[in-house]
């Protein structure tokens, strides 16, 4: 239980830091501005681009552990996405936040962080690859079905630029090629850049982890909708049961890359499922209601996950080759 303890207060312990020292000092919310982009636009995607550049190949290849993840992920929005419209009487754009409150986790911020700190840094390398992969669908998908909905009066030609400069020019995706070309390519980054680079990755974990505390601070819970009844389950227990058993079935994975994937799962509904329901002006309040609240109980049911995965209760490998 101390091991578990160890893992968990480093990080709750830095949102709650975030949390409260963005109700003592009351600064807007527009002033943790330049400390997510440096998070985003360089922290991040230091520690990807660190990670990735020295890794053998052949592991960023792994076609079956990416298309599994993917066919959990997209279960996971359908079933809730489908829930979703059936609560809204039809509404297409609220079922699709309320997809996506369901299946897309905070792997950006916390992701790396409870990954590497948890199972050590080899854990990086499918966190980066489920990052690239799920978010190139969550920014084509969103954006599509809210148009279907007719929130957003946009030409089919101008959302399919938008769609594919979301996925070009996402900072992390653009780390995370580079960096993989460096391991095809098997180039060695020069010392002076590598050091430069090893400080900005060990940066990100906390202050990502302290700016979540910031922006759960600072948007304010004014709406608990019912849909929390079906979705905090579903985000925290569903989509990480569902992802074990896929992926311990299809194929006889590192424990490291299960794992993983796992603890991803598991992660609470994530900001940026805020940042598109405000975008869009569709579910904003309880957008809101379901990241902090996924958050709040993510505390017990990631650390039950974590009990399990450090003491061997929970195998790598449900169905084990004979």
């Amino acid at each position: 239980m101390l091991n578990i303890l160890g893992l968990i207060l480093p990080l709750f312990g830095l949102i709650v830091i975030g949390f409260v020292t963005a109700r003592i000092t009351r600064q807007p919310l527009e002033a943790a501005g330049w400390l997510n982009t440096f998070i985003i636009y360089i922290a991040l995607p230091a520690l990807f681009f660190k990670l990735l550049s020295k890794t053998p190949v052949e592991q960023l290849a792994s076609w079956e552990f990416i298309a599994s993840n993917i066919l959990v992920t997209y279960a996971i929005f359908i079933f809730t996405f489908v829930l979703g419209l059936v609560a809204s009487r039809g509404n297409i754009a609220e079922g699709t936040i309320q997809g996506l409150a369901g299946a897309y986790g905070n792997i950006g911020y916390m992701g790396p962080a409870i990954a590497i700190l948890a199972l050590g840094e080899k854990a990086a390398i499918p966190v980066a690859i489920i990052f690239c992969f799920e978010n190139i669908l969550h920014f084509a998908l969103a954006p599509a079905l809210i148009a279907v909905s007719g929130k957003q009066k946009q030409s089919a030609g101008r959302l399919v630029v938008d769609v594919v400069r979301k996925i070009l020019f996402h900072p992390f995706i653009i780390a995370t090629a580079v960096g993989v070309a460096f391991a095809i390519l098997e180039w060695p980054a020069p010392e002076p850049v590598q050091r430069l680079i090893d400080y900005l990755a060990q940066a990100a974990a906390p202050c990502a982890l302290f700016a979540m505390g910031v922006t759960l601070a600072l948007r304010p819970l004014k709406r608990m909708p019912l849909a929390l009844g079906y979705i905090v389950p579903i985000k925290l227990i569903v989509h990480p049961a569902a992802m074990y058993f896929v992926l311990s079935y299809v194929g006889d994975f590192e424990p490291v890359w299960v794992f993983a994937a796992v603890l991803l799962a598991s992660l609470p509904t994530a900001t940026n499922v805020f940042v598109i329901a405000q975008q869009y002006g569709v579910w904003v309040e309880r957008a809101t209601a379901c990241v902090l609240v996924t958050t709040v109980v993510s505390v017990l049911t990631v650390s039950a996950l974590l009990y399990g995965v450090t003491t061997g209760l929970l195998p790598p490998d449900w169905w084990p080759a004979q």
